[in-house]
């Protein structure tokens, strides 16, 4: 039941939810299990917070009961690219270059929004470095491989996010996308991706390279 909940799409959870026979808290704990069974061999993750992602899965759960969800996403277990800046964790871009020693006391506005909207964040997912690149390794993190096949790449730069959503990690992901960074890890890992209009999700902080990078669902 574990690895069939964690490959559910956001829908179909959604509707579970709405009719009581499943929980948020069922959703987490097969992603966290999938997380646990693969995820040193796919190396998806640069952090997962698993406490943060129970503790948030219960408070869903108690909403659905009442049934006051919060938003379009309540409940639905969620990863953010490490090129997104995500209050109290950090973000390392994939490089050696970016100081660790930092508040990381802001939410960019993808992530804020997913938080108004009930979304469960998981964990941050690897990019190569500075998400130059269309496969997804660097000398900070190491080599992320494709869930279909172990010695292939899940495509870059948004190559965790795909290999995470491929192998039920997390129901929806946020990737980021210039030149085909969310566009050719979905095609590489078989999930849905979407590079959105320039402008329709705000990117922050605002860079030269910010203008052609848009941040963009992956599911």
């Amino acid at each position: 039941m574990s690895n069939k909940l964690a490959f559910m799409s956001a829908i179909d959870l959604l509707d579970n939810y709405r009719s009581g026979t499943l929980s948020p808290v069922q959703a987490v704990e097969a992603c966290l299990d999938q997380i646990e069974l693969h995820g040193s061999k796919l190396n998806a993750f640069t952090l997962v917070d698993s406490d943060n992602a129970r503790k948030k899965a219960l408070e869903s759960e108690n909403r659905w009961k009442s049934g006051k969800p919060v938003g379009l996403l309540d409940g639905i277990p969620t990863t953010i690219k490490d090129l997104v800046i995500t209050k109290g964790w950090p973000t390392l871009r994939g490089s050696r270059t970016v100081n660790q020693q930092q508040d990381w006391n802001e939410d960019a506005p993808c992530v804020e929004r997913l938080k108004e909207n009930g979304a469960i964040l998981i964990g941050k997912t690897t990019t190569p470095e500075l998400g130059h690149k269309g496969v997804t390794d660097s000398l900070l993190q190491g080599v992320t491989r494709n869930p279909w096949n172990l010695k292939k790449t899940p495509g870059g730069s948004s190559g965790g996010a795909s290999a995470a959503v491929a192998s039920g990690m997390g129901q929806l992901a946020i990737g980021t996308d210039a030149g085909g960074s969310i566009r050719i890890p979905a095609g590489f890992t078989g999930i849905y991706g979407l590079k959105p209009s320039f402008g329709r999700v705000p990117t922050y902080p605002a860079s030269p390279f910010g203008t052609l990078a848009h941040a963009g669902p992956m599911t």
